[in-house]
């Protein structure tokens, strides 16, 4: 029988015969999207190459050309290059156009530096005490140890990093500084990639880039991948060609960004800065006024009108704020310490307690960087439980020298030992089978699987792999086979697939916590990952902080038109995360979210965290962090976990709230001081002496300073200086304050109410002060009063409610009895002329501490209760009777 064939003219289908009968279709052959093996197609450059000068200016502008991502043929005409690799006087005039492969740093006299920060008169003291420091710690006629300081110098130069690079056709080592694009270079495992380069020959290459851009797990690369600079070859050998070195590779890139944009005035600096603004302003007013009206209107001779002018002066300006407030910061700083955080700008406490959005970057943060197996997806496929699985891998597995698949699969049995046990032959029994175990990436292991591969399992297996990587899973199977007799290379009866093992990079065991302790206390966490999609999505699902992420091209791109967000300041607020972001990325986002008003923390451990940690608000450096991201962090955790930041800012908001307090008795004193010496000075001419002032603005700065460990409740949410709520208190503490004075000036000028009631008299022994406002007693029973009620004032302003509530700690407590010691026995025994003050008898200061006591229980029931006063008042009226 003949057979009719017919083929159109130029087809290529093959011929196939009609009389014979239908062959089976030939059976796919299987891909599996196995996760982490995704590929992207080099691409040609856009420009005319001819047109590319070599320059950083043409070769590093992305708009011309992308060094990156252009095939390497592209790459070598580019850099105008050969495998050949450079000659000598090439590689010298490069050096010269692109400079030395390494990171410049500005170089600041140091000396200058600590000047600027301590020339001012409130550190002229510290600065006294440092040199007397530093002069007793190099005495005893020790002199310095210039054989260490030599040795040091010269041990950090043979230190150097070096690398392997070809010139005049030649392989030599040379130091990593001195490397230009263009250059070839050659590296294996163990050594660290010298520059951003593109390989050209790659053998088994695996390396880490976590530190970088924080992907959890090692990357394989293959020909016309890049390397990035600083990244560790794990695995195999590589030759590639350099294409950036110093600032212009991806982490000099990064580091650029370090300190870009820096506001060197911080947060509590601002907020200082307008509450000392506030307090200028209230007595140049007063002072302005008091000119004219002194000068002008009672023709006051001139030093008796720079007395009153000094009084304004020397007890409105809250001189002793910056010493307190350091002071308290330096306390908490050390108590901080305690919970294993140090910090390395002592202001970003004040800033920790306002944080709003804690960013976090999730490699070696919320994770351990340690590779495991999760038991709770594993898959199984045969007769076999999921122990046996593992068991059966971890006896594939190197158990001396492992890489990071190895590692953890041995380290999933929990007891390392068993990968070897009862696997070693002591003896041998004829017909007692060998097992042989085999474990590697899926396709590849499916096709050894002979004995037990059908259709229904591959089918099984493909959705298995699939589900893994839809959830950011790294697939691992495994399969054994059966091999008669003691021969070990022998044919065996054929693998079988057994089971399928999921990797993934667990989360801390103590992350969970904290982050649902960080949102209880106000505060929104988003994960920043230089990570794939699924891997982030998959690791907020554990931690119940969410997977509404999304990929660092929206950055770029924005959100999608007509979608559910307008503006891509509206997605960065609402997303859980962003994966795939390089350190560009991390720096835009923490700078978008300042942009909308919040206070941003940042918490890192990699280079690639450097950046953003140095734009937050306060950038976090957790256990184990590089060199980069410690020295870019405010902030430096010892102890692994993140718990450690739940206490740092439960801390930092007791800080505030003594900061707060302070503030607002700071406030409050210099409109008592100012507008009621003032207004004495206008109504009945009274003139207070300057020295009494300075008097009672030690005695308040002594008693102050102890709010530093003061007893406080911190907020639950995030703290912030409501500056406009700190002058109403001000102002109506303030004002209550210099009323009661007022009143009591006016009562004893122009009544002999004291003398009828209490018996008490005036200098010469006069039963009222009517004939002269300015009685020498009479400045001695201000003097007393101001100080008593101003000292007292701090119990009202660090309430909130009762004080039974908010109980004071005990060195406040004393302190203000010591205060008021002091005040009472200046006020018996101080007969000083020069002051023009005289001593009082006993029942004025009974009087003055009863008047106290009265006018403070009139706001008792007021926002600031001021019970504890009422009680410490108590308490100096039974130490006044006592010393009378």
């Amino acid at each position: 029988m003949s057979t009719n064939v017919e083929k159109e003219a130029g087809s290529t289908e093959p011929v196939k015969d009609t009389n014979q009968p239908d062959a089976p279709p030939e059976k796919r052959k299987r891909e599996y999207k196995e996760f982490g093996h995704e590929e992207e197609k080099a691409t040609h450059a856009k420009v005319d190459m001819s047109q590319i000068q070599l320059r950083a200016e043409d070769l590093y502008d992305k708009d011309k050309v992308d060094l990156e991502t252009i095939v390497v043929d592209d790459v070598f005409k580019l850099l105008q290059c050969t495998e050949a690799g450079l000659d000598g006087a090439e590689a010298a005039r490069r050096l010269e156009l692109f400079g030395p492969n390494r990171l410049e740093s500005e170089e600041q006299n140091p000396f200058l530096q600590f000047l600027g920060f301590m020339w001012n008169p409130l550190s002229w003291v510290m600065e006294a005490a440092a040199l007397v420091a530093i002069v007793v710690s190099n005495g005893e006629g020790m002199p310095p140890d210039w054989e260490d300081f030599i040795g040091i110098i010269s041990l950090m130069d043979s230190l150097a990093p070096k690398a392997k690079v070809k010139r005049d056709g030649q392989w030599n080592e040379i130091e990593s500084a001195d490397l230009v694009p263009g250059d070839m270079v050659a590296f294996k495992i163990g050594d660290i990639v010298p520059a951003d380069c593109r390989l050209i020959e790659a053998v088994n290459v695996s390396i880490d880039q976590a530190a970088l851009t924080g992907e959890s797990l090692p990357i394989s690369k293959k020909v016309g991948d890049q390397c990035f600079s600083g990244s560790t070859c794990k695995q195999g050998e590589a030759e590639g060609v350099v294409i950036s070195t110093g600032a212009n590779t991806f982490f000099g890139r990064a580091a650029s960004l370090v300190g870009q944009d820096d506001d060197t005035t911080g947060h509590l600096q601002k907020i200082l800065a307008q509450i000392g603004s506030f307090c200028l302003v209230v007595i140049g007013v007063f002072i302005i006024a008091e000119i004219f009206c002194l000068y002008a209107g009672f023709r006051y001779h001139y030093r008796r009108g720079i007395n009153d002018i000094l009084v304004l002066l020397i007890g409105g300006i809250p001189i002793a704020m910056p010493t307190v407030l350091s002071v308290t910061l330096a306390v908490g700083a050390q108590q901080l310490a305690k919970y294993k955080a140090i910090v390395t700008r002592i202001t970003a406490i004040e800033e920790l307690a306002a944080v709003t959005i804690l960013c976090s970057d999730k490699t070696g943060t919320l994770t351990t960087n340690k590779l495991t197996i999760d038991k709770t997806t594993l898959k199984t496929y045969g007769p076999f439980t999921a122990d046996d699985v593992i068991l059966l891998a971890a006896y594939a597995s190197r158990t001396e020298n492992m890489d990071a698949i190895d590692a953890c699969v041995v380290g999933t049995l929990g007891d390392p030992a068993r990968a070897r046990a009862g696997i070693k032959l002591l003896d041998f029994k004829p017909f007692n089978p060998l097992k042989r175990v085999t474990k590697g990436m899926t396709g590849i292991i499916i096709e050894l699987c002979t004995r037990n591969k059908t259709e229904e399992l591959e089918n099984r297996l493909e959705a298995d792999v699939e589900e893994f990587a839809s959830r950011g899973l790294r697939a691992l199977a495994v399969a054994y086979e059966e091999v008669e007799g003691d021969d070990f290379e022998a044919e065996g009866n054929g693998f079988e697939l057994i089971g399928l093992l999921s990797i993934f990079d667990p989360p801390r065991d103590d992350t969970k916590q904290t982050i649902d302790d960080a949102i209880a206390l106000g505060v929104r966490v988003k994960m920043v990952t230089g990570d794939q999609l699924a891997i982030a999505k998959e690791t907020g699902r554990r931690l119940g902080l969410g997977d509404h992420m999304y990929p660092a091209k929206v950055l770029k791109d924005g959100p999608e038109p007509g979608g559910r967000f307008n503006t891509l300041d509206e997605m960065i607020l609402d997303a859980d995360g962003f994966a795939g972001v390089f350190p560009e990325h991390k720096y835009e986002i923490v700078k978008r979210l300042q942009g909308l008003g919040h206070l941003c923390a940042m918490t890192g451990d990699g280079a690639n965290d450097a950046p953003a940690l140095s734009r937050a608000n306060v950038g976090i450096a957790v256990e184990g962090a590089t060199d980069a991201a410690r020295g870019a962090a405010d902030i430096v955790l010892t102890e692994p976990g993140l718990s450690t930041i739940v206490h740092a800012i439960r801390g930092s908001r007791v800080i505030f709230q003594r900061m707060r307090n302070y503030s607002i008795y700071a406030c409050a004193v210099t409109i008592r001081i100012v507008v009621c010496f003032a207004i004495l000075a206008f109504a009945f001419k009274f003139d207070f002496p300057p020295f009494m002032v300075l008097i009672i603005a030690l005695l308040n700065d002594g008693t102050i300073m102890t709010l530093s460990v003061d007893r406080v409740l911190p907020s639950n949410t995030p703290d912030s200086w409501n500056l406009a709520e700190i002058f109403a208190y001000a102002f109506a503490y303030g004002f209550y304050l210099t009323l009661s004075t007022i009143a009591l000036v006016a009562v004893c000028i122009r009544t002999d109410f004291f003398w009828r009631k209490f018996g008490v008299t005036f200098e010469n022994g006069a039963h009222t002060a009517a004939g002269n406002h300015n009685d020498s007693k009479l400045h001695t029973v201000i003097y007393l009063q101001v100080a008593i009620i101003s000292q007292a004032l701090i119990f009202i302003t660090r309430s909130h409610s009762f004080f039974f509530m908010e109980r004071p700690s005990v060195a406040l407590f004393c302190a203000f009895c010591l205060a008021q010691l002091v005040s009472s026995i200046i006020a018996a025994y101080g007969d000083w002329g020069f002051t023009d003050i005289a001593a009082v008898e006993g029942g004025w200061i009974g009087i003055v501490v009863g008047l106290g006591t009265s006018s403070s229980s009139l706001y008792s029931y007021d926002v600031a209760d001021c019970l504890s006063f009422r009680i410490s008042a108590g308490s100096c009226q039974w130490i006044s009777s006592s010393l009378l």
